[in-house]
């Protein structure tokens, strides 16, 4: 019989087109048994309460966090391993990034993992951080952002950035578009109508993020950004529900 399996896998070598056509069936075939489930199941992402999408400040403070590539060296992903969950807390969930487009996830790591970074550090530590990040961590290699707090921002596009992101499905209602602009000068500077952009986005935090209150800056938005990541599900009422299913 070995015989036989022998001179069949040489069979199948020396002629190209076999090959080639049962390499293609074989992929076929382990393609259907992956992506045909889909089709049957209501969502492959499961909501988790607590997750919304982004306000336009933390959206343009992402941007900014993406057009810098700093998804490069810092992953937004915590496998699920013991040693990942207890350096940087309760593993991924797929709902987590159900508003990213695109998304963080990876696996390269230069510098640590971002997905629960929010909340860790003062909004002071993070300026200081990317203005200089050897003042705070002496063994960074990460280069300087001190240009950011000295680039003027506004929300006056954001209106058109939440459109198109419901677009692709997005759950952004007509008032949050409508009310974009002001939504982002209130949580850049802690003025205005802070419980009406809570009421649009649970959990927003409103303030002035750089240190200078007298203007609002990339450097705004991208700690806002920061210091929402992780923040948004209870994990341990997630894990209650869970249990109880």
């Amino acid at each position: 019989m070995a015989t036989n399996i022998f001179h069949g896998h040489k069979l199948i070598e020396r002629h190209v087109t076999l090959l080639a056509v049962l390499a293609l069936l074989t992929v076929a075939i382990g393609g259907l048994v992956e992506i045909a489930p889909l089709f049957w199941i209501e969502s492959t992402v499961r909501h988790v309460d607590g997750i919304r999408p982004y306000t336009p400040l933390e959206l343009a403070g992402r941007d900014i966090y993406v057009r810098e590539g700093c998804y490069g060296c810092h992953s937004q992903m915590i496998r699920p391993f013991r040693d990942e969950v207890e350096r940087y807390g309760h593993y991924s969930l797929a709902a987590e990034s159900m508003y990213d487009h695109p998304f963080q996830w990876g696996s390269e790591r230069t510098g640590p993992d971002l997905a629960r970074v929010g909340g860790r550090y003062s909004d002071e530590w993070h300026v200081q951080h990317l203005k200089d990040p050897r003042s705070v961590v002496p063994e960074s290699i990460m280069p300087r952002y001190a240009f950011l707090a000295d680039r003027e921002i506004d929300g006056k596009s954001m209106a058109a950035h939440l459109i198109a992101l419901r677009q692709v499905g997005v759950p952004y209602s007509d008032d949050d578009i409508k009310q974009a602009a002001a939504d982002f000068d209130t949580q850049a500077t802690g003025e205005g109508d802070i419980k009406a952009l809570q009421a649009r986005y649970a959990k927003a935090q409103a303030r002035d993020y750089d240190g200078d209150p007298k203007r609002v800056t990339e450097m705004d938005a991208l700690v806002a950004y920061l210091q929402m990541l992780g923040t948004q599900v209870d994990f341990k009422s997630a894990e209650a529900q869970e249990r109880a299913k």
